[in-house]
Formats: C-alpha cells, sequence, structure tokens
C-alpha cells in the first residue's frame, strides 16, 4: 500500500468530525501490522473493490461509540444500542464514500464500490483483513474520545 493513499482517509475523518459532530480530532502515530487486530468494543468496517480494493474498519470504545451518536443526533444517549450501531455504521460509510470521491479515477476505469458496512461488538474479536495485505492503524482522539482508523488496501491508481 502505497502511504499516499492513507491520507484520503485521514482527511475523511477530520472532515466528518469537523463538519458533522462539531469537533476536531488529533492524529497519532500510525503504525501497520501484518496480523489481524484485536477491536475495541464497537467496530464498523466496509470494503472497498475495483482499483481500489480492500477494507476500512473504525473501532470505537463503548463511551466514545455512545458520546459520537449522541452527538451526531443532538441527544444524549447512555448505551450501544442499534441507534449507536446504526450511526457507527453510517460514520464508516461517511468515511468510506468521501475517500472514494478523492482517488484520481482515470477516464474509463471502473470507479470504486463500497461494499454495506458490517458492525462488530465485543472485546475478544479480531479484525480480520484482506491476505496480502496489512493493516495500517491510525489512532485519533477527540474531546468525545479516543477511536482508531484501520486500512487494508490494494490500489492500481
Amino acid at each position: 500500500m502505497k502511504v499516499e493513499n492513507i491520507n484520503p482517509f485521514i482527511e475523511s475523518v477530520s472532515d466528518l468530525f469537523e463538519t458533522m459532530l462539531s469537533t476536531s480530532v488529533q492524529r497519532e502515530d500510525i503504525k501497520t501490522t501484518d496480523h489481524p487486530s484485536k477491536a475495541d468494543e464497537v467496530t464498523a468496517v466496509i470494503g472497498m473493490t475495483g482499483p481500489v480494493e480492500g477494507a476500512v474498519a473504525l473501532s470505537f470504545p463503548f463511551p466514545t461509540a455512545v458520546a459520537l451518536v449522541g452527538q451526531f443526533l443532538g441527544m444524549p444517549l447512555n448505551a450501544v444500542d442499534e441507534t449507536v450501531s446504526d450511526g457507527i455504521s453510517e460514520f464508516v460509510n461517511i468515511i468510506g464514500g468521501s475517500t472514494k470521491a478523492k482517488f484520481p479515477i482515470p477516464v474509463g476505469s471502473d470507479p470504486i464500490s463500497l461494499t454495506l458496512p458490517k458492525v462488530i461488538q465485543g472485546q475478544c474479536f479480531e479484525v480480520p483483513f484482506p491476505t496480502g495485505l496489512v493493516w495500517i492503524e491510525v489512532p485519533f482522539t477527540s474531546d468525545l474520545g479516543r477511536f482508531t482508523l484501520r486500512v487494508s488496501i490494494q490500489s492500481e491508481l
């Protein structure tokens, strides 16, 4: 994976937080791993196919997930329920769509397609990634809590 391909994902996270959640994020040190990562308690994963193939995941501790979706909806929430799962699913969908628009697709090339998001909850699961690729892990902090963006893609671009 080319390092410059991670920047559209990071920009999309920042855009989401600034425009839809009225808060900023601070990126911490980026790292890579060649084995499935232990995820936080709520993780949303979306696949990408076409000239960019792979997966994107957002992982949140329960309190961060509840705070983010509550901020997004403008109402206090107390627990991870279907509303929070749907909100987290929408966040990864927004980031995937925003990132997809940032990749320069040559004329005549197939477009990048996104799969439907999948939300996983719990404390003892690992997020698998496409065979032969690595996860780029980007931890973030915000006023609403910490979370991790994970990207595992290969690109023809």
